[in-house]
């Protein structure tokens, strides 16, 4: 399931100025350039043991928020942990750290938005937390919060917004 519906976010922030606004260090590299979902959330640093293990769950149009802390030492998110978030259902991933094999998950059905990309795959130490608040980019980010996302930028709402 992805959401397709239109969404601006320049519009959502005029409509609700009391909407969070993640800074601007975001890259789009998924075939979604525009998304929205509820958030869930993964703390991680250099070991996507985490990542993975969330999209081999059911993902009902959530937005799967993971604070990588930033690093540009490998890449969290790959070709293969996407096919697999697209077919369990997640509508997107917004990394705070790198992916990979960007040539392919800009063909895939899944909005991804990271700090950029890096060709060097992730340690798996089983080690990390799930279903916490998250802060990077000046805001922290709740499991259950909203997440909407374009070229513009990512916008963060207490609850769902009513879209166009």
């Amino acid at each position: 399931m992805t959401n397709s519906t239109q969404i601006v976010t320049p519009d959502l922030c005029d409509a609700h100025p009391e909407v969070a606004v993640l800074d601007p260090l975001f890259v789009n590299f998924g075939g979604l350039e525009a998304f929205y979902g509820p958030i869930r959330t993964i703390k991680c640093f250099e070991d996507n043991s985490m990542v993975k293990q969330a999209v081999a769950e059911p993902g009902n149009g959530a937005v799967l928020v993971v604070d990588a802390g930033g690093s540009h030492r490998c890449a969290m998110l790959g070709d293969m942990l996407a096919e697999q978030a697209v077919a369990n259902g997640w509508a997107a991933v917004v990394m705070y750290g790198c992916v990979r094999d960007v040539d392919i998950l800009a063909a895939l059905p899944i909005g991804v938005q990271a700090l950029g990309s890096h060709p060097r795959k992730s340690e798996k130490r089983g080690e990390g937390q799930r279903d916490i608040d998250v802060t990077f980019a000046g805001v922290t980010l709740q499991p259950g919060q909203w997440l909407y996302a374009d070229n513009n930028g990512i916008i963060v709402a207490a609850h769902k917004l009513p879209l166009p």
